[in-house]
């Protein structure tokens, strides 16, 4: 069952599926509305092997947020699945995303973590 929780500016949802957990956020992601995010990554990456970051209903993210992205790569198998036009340029122009795998969907994300 999806476990949702509310920052200022920010939705988080969380969910199994496959072998993975997802971690889904909508809204603005900075410094300011991060919180909800932040937790509920660390928690997902202290407890699971494989864990999806959904972001297609992000619409901005900034530094903070690709800090708090690597930060997870490095204790967890973090997917970045669905990644908008304003992430992908974030992630693109500092060579993140050459460090974290990119996926079109969560779909595809949970199926490759299945394999």
């Amino acid at each position: 069952m999806p476990q949702p929780s509310c920052g200022p500016g920010v939705r988080v949802e969380q969910y199994a599926r496959n072998n993975s957990w997802v971690v889904a956020a909508e809204g603005d992601l900075d410094a300011q509305t991060l919180a909800p995010l932040q937790h509920a990554l660390e928690t997902a990456a202290a407890t699971r092997q494989v864990v999806v970051f959904d972001t297609s209903a992000v619409t901005f993210a900034d530094s903070s947020t690709l800090n708090l992205l690597l930060q997870i790569h490095h204790t967890t198998t973090l997917r970045i699945a669905g990644a908008q036009p304003q992430l992908l340029r974030v992630l693109e122009m500092t060579g993140a995303d050459r460090v974290l795998a990119l996926f079109e969907n969560p779909t595809d994300a949970c199926t490759a973590a299945a394999s």
